[in-house]
């Protein structure tokens, strides 16, 4: 299994202090954080497109081709790019050009976005929302099949024949559908065969396991083999020397962060309670020692038999340092524990 981190680059106020640090410092913290990642042997990272004032990477392409000069092994992918209201061309411009940079290491995942600040700043109407993802997808794939594209759709002016360059190192740049849980989308990634992040950001997983038995289910009636296709389970979570250290450091932002998106989308209130009930071994976030997060990656593992999991660990400002040691800890704590074991259930399931 490949483990990896995603973040937003968040600048909220830390909970504790009230400071927020600049844009310019989270950025420089965030390629450190990459670095580090990298030396600690973690597969990805991820860095997601957001446009509010509380996230600084609006810009995931040039976050990770900054990472890329300073890293050797770690895959970079965005997590997600807003495709909805971005054009394809530069879209896979920018990450080929990634990909030329990094030699090699670049993907793209792509999904409709949970914030829709993108829609208005860029012209497009929510009223398209759908058929601006799936139209603009295709194209994306196009692009990425062929040097020259001859193509035509509703919401942005044709291609005849004109090439898009660079093309990348590899040789079919990696592009994951990113989905939240609707059917639908994960129906098309299969039906595509395109490989399948999904983001578990709360309840139980287990509630989530009929989407990859229908994605997998898809891909197999459109005539693609579903053991070639990866799927990641994308998760909130925090890993610390010790239970209580995780929780300490963690809950603080992540209530923070929680209640203010609650506010703006009517959710109900984020509890102590509800931050307990979820870091159980069937609830949905990973707070906790290495081995607790190593036994709820497992036991995920029994429901999914995913290729991927990747976990966001700054859900509202944290320490850099303390972030820093997670992020060690996840390294060369967790990810070796995960993999190995994986390994050997594979094994036996041989």
């Amino acid at each position: 299994m490949e483990l990896g981190i995603y973040t937003f680059a968040e600048t909220t106020p830390d909970p504790q202090t009230g400071l927020t640090i600049s844009s310019g410092e989270r950025l420089r913290n965030l390629i450190e954080e990459i670095e580090l990642a990298d030396q600690v042997g973690l597969d990805v990272f991820g860095v997601g497109e957001h446009h509010r004032p509380d996230y600084a990477a609006s810009a995931p392409a040039v976050l990770l081709a900054a990472a890329a000069v300073r890293t050797k092994n770690i895959r970079l992918t965005s997590a997600v790019t807003v495709l909805s209201s971005d054009d394809p061309v530069r879209v896979f411009q920018q990450f080929s050009t990634l990909d030329l940079i990094s030699r090699g290491r670049a993907e793209i995942m792509v999904g409709r976005g949970s914030f829709i600040e993108s829609f208005p700043l860029f012209g497009y109407s929510l009223d398209d929302y759908d058929e601006l993802f799936a139209e603009k997808l295709e194209l994306l794939l196009k692009i990425r099949d062929a040097e020259h594209v001859t193509w035509q759709g509703r919401h942005r002016a044709p291609l005849q024949g004109q090439g898009v360059y660079p093309r990348p190192e590899q040789k079919d740049l990696p592009i994951w559908i990113a989905v939240g849980g609707t059917p639908q989308s994960v129906a098309r990634a299969g039906a595509l065969g395109l490989p399948l992040a999904i983001a578990i950001i709360g309840g139980e997983p287990a509630h989530f396991a009929p989407l990859v038995n229908l994605y997998r289910e898809a891909a197999r009636r459109s005539g693609h083999d579903p053991a070639k296709l990866a799927v990641s389970i994308n998760s909130h979570g925090f890993v610390a020397e010790n239970s209580q250290d995780a929780v300490d450091i963690a809950l603080p932002p992540y209530l923070q962060v929680m209640n203010k998106l609650g506010r703006e989308r009517g959710w109900p209130p984020a509890t102590r309670e509800k931050f307990d009930r979820e870091r159980t071994l069937r609830g949905a976030l990973l707070v906790g020692s290495p081995q607790e997060v190593i036994d709820k990656i497992l036991y995920q593992y029994e429901l999914f038999e995913h290729d991927r999991f990747l976990i966001q660990f700054s859900i509202g400002s944290l320490p850099h340092a303390k972030l820093m040691k997670a992020i060690e800890l996840f390294g060369t704590k967790v990810a070796p524990v995960v993999r190995k074991e994986v390994a050997s259930r594979k094994g036996a399931a041989a």
